[in-house]
């Protein structure tokens, strides 16, 4: 990945919208040119995908919470299981495994409290293998970014 590649990333990342005879002006090349480029950065798995980013509010999802998860029991199949069950939560927007005391990490994007509670239910209780799990709802965020600084 040279200069270029860079320079065109940085841009896509901050609008992958505009057209590609603007981002080619942009960085100085021939249309032609750079849509090469952004091919093979495709191709290579460099952009793995364009999305376009909401508005959680406007899209209904008011609430922000972050829920660190504990196992009852630890181990990989155990944590991949809990992972399988969390990732199929239309509320959770992202979701690691980590390391620490903490074996689970959540980001959930929430319409009201009455959503949680209901995801509480089906996530929390009964054979889901969760010893406890502690909720931060987000009052107010600083910094939220999806590009990565090249």
């Amino acid at each position: 990945m040279d200069r270029l590649d860079r320079k065109i990333l940085n841009l896509m990342q901050r609008d992958a919208a505009r057209t590609n005879a603007d981002l080619a002006d942009e960085v100085g090349l021939s249309p032609s040119s750079c849509l090469r480029r952004v091919r093979r950065l495709r191709g290579s798995g460099v952009i793995e995908r364009v999305v376009a980013i909401l508005n959680p509010a406007k899209a209904g999802r008011v609430l922000k919470a972050i829920v660190t998860v504990e196992l009852q029991r630890h181990g990989e199949q155990q944590q991949a299981r809990f992972l399988a069950l969390a990732t199929r939560e239309e509320a959770v927007a992202q979701a690691y495994a980590v390391t620490s005391q903490t074996d689970v990490v959540l980001i959930l994007r929430l319409k009201d409290m009455e959503e949680f509670d209901a995801l509480c239910e089906r996530l929390f209780r009964d054979d889901t293998n969760v010893a406890r799990f502690f909720t931060m709802v987000v009052i107010r965020t600083a910094k939220e970014e999806t590009a990565i600084r090249l």
